[in-house]
């Protein structure tokens, strides 16, 4: 299928938004669920999965996206212009809110926010008894995408608190300090009846895992899925 570029913008260091329109298929997708975007590179053919960060509206869909600098699709992406057209094929995957709606506690570290973002902008208003917690990591504040959206859902919003937190905070920063994995664990604090979703690098993945199993929270309320 094909997907023509609307427009992109920087959304932090070397990370780009990007809104596709899709006139031929309508967005039928889960928050959560990721596409797989393939273009020609060379004289072969590059294949890599981006999670949808838009909801589930509209015509189209949005993605999120690092350059890497010696990668093969992402610099691809960078280049595209307005009217530029992708091929992709899904929606696929299961990392999606899970039924019945429980209070649930999001973890994100870099673009891992993608899926969530979906989640949030389709689920808040639909769901307003369940309370979400979103923590997102980064090393420094102009990594922290989507902020200001974030930051303007949690003011607005009175089932959804927002903690970023940073690994290399400037001495201006007021807000937390160091990795997801504690402000998750104060987040939970006594109760055991909230699902965690987590989004990230698999080294922070299995480590949030290992450290909500050894506090006893049931394995089948840790939804997680890794980028690397």
């Amino acid at each position: 299928m094909k997907a023509r570029l609307i427009s992109s913008r920087e959304i932090g260091p070397n990370t780009r938004h990007f809104e596709f329109e899709t006139p031929e298929w309508k967005p039928a997708f889960v928050p959560g669920q990721f596409l797989s975007v393939t273009a020609a590179i060379g004289e072969d053919d590059i294949t890599r999965a981006y999670s949808i960060v838009s909801p589930p509206e509209g015509d189209g869909f949005a993605l999120c996206a690092n350059l890497v600098q010696e990668g093969y699709l992402s610099p691809f992406l960078f280049s595209l212009k307005p009217g530029d057209e992708i091929d992709f094929k899904g929606p696929y995957g299961a990392f999606i809110l899970r039924r019945p709606v429980s209070d649930s506690i999001f973890v994100a570290t870099g673009t891992g926010i993608a899926p969530f973002r979906a989640m949030l902008l389709s689920h808040l208003s639909a769901h307003p008894d369940r309370q979400f917690t979103l923590i997102f990591g980064v090393r420094h504040e102009q990594g922290l995408l989507y902020h200001d959206e974030l930051s303007a859902l949690a003011e607005t919003r009175s089932n959804f608190r927002y903690r970023p937190t940073l690994t290399r905070p400037e001495e201006h920063w007021t807000g937390l300090a160091g990795r997801v994995q504690q402000p998750t664990i104060e987040a939970l604090g006594e109760r055991r009846d909230v699902d965690v979703y987590i989004c990230g690098l698999r080294e922070m993945v299995d480590d949030m895992r290992s450290r909500l199993k050894e506090i006893g929270l049931d394995r089948k309320r840790i939804i997680y899925e890794k980028y690397d």
